[in-house]
């Protein structure tokens, strides 16, 4: 009696060639388009920070005499303020990815806080500043300081503005374990903030 062969390659048909697609693999978080804009934000702050090196390496004595004005505890702090407040914003994302977007909405909310933190703790640094008649032309120093900072908190003001809405959204119900690539894009650019300032700070604060 012949085998049954119909039995047989319905078998292998239906039986996977291979591992399917692991969509949880690796990947990058969030579109490939917000990564195009950090890659082009991390290459412009490259250059002022190259730039800052290079002037910095010209007038050492002026650079090291003009930093030990700066707050240095007013940075310390600001550096608490945009780790933790990333910390909120991983936490968020997960929240989301679990559906739990009440949660998620909490945690983005205590990260647009450690974000308006930050930029009052930069607000009244200036304020000193421009108080002590100190501006961009008082010597090269300030004019990296100021110009590096501020470029630096106008990010920071626009991370505050994507995660706002994003909270708005979320609180909407429009993200969840099924959707979350805005959401994953705008953490990936408040990641880009952080990692700026944990940068920036060491080198205008602290780097003698």
């Amino acid at each position: 009696m012949p085998p049954d062969t119909t039995s047989a390659t319905m078998s292998v048909a239906v039986r996977p060639s291979g591992p399917p697609n692991d969509a949880s693999g690796a990947r990058l978080p969030g579109d490939l388009a917000i990564w195009f804009f950090i890659l082009a934000e991390l290459l412009a702050f490259a250059v002022f920070f190259l730039a800052y090196a290079f002037a910095r390496a010209g007038n050492v004595e002026m650079f090291n005499e003009s930093q030990l004005t700066l707050d240095l505890n007013s940075g310390a702090l600001n550096t608490v303020l945009l780790i933790t407040g990333s910390w909120f914003v991983v936490l968020a994302v997960q929240a989301v990815k679990r559906d739990a977007t009440r949660l998620g909405a909490r945690w983005l909310a205590a990260g647009m806080a450690c974000g308006f933190a930050f930029l009052v703790v930069k607000v009244f640094e200036y304020s000193a500043k421009f108080d002590a008649d100190i501006s961009l032309s008082t010597n090269t120093f300030y004019m990296f300081y100021i110009s590096l900072t501020f470029f630096h908190f106008m990010h920071v003001v626009l991370g505050m503005v994507i995660l706002a809405i994003l909270l708005v959204k979320t609180r909407q119900g429009a993200y969840g374990s099924r959707e979350h690539n805005a959401l994953e894009s705008g953490a990936a650019y408040w990641h880009m903030v952080d990692l700026l300032w944990i940068v920036l700070f060491p080198l205008v604060y602290v780097m003698r």
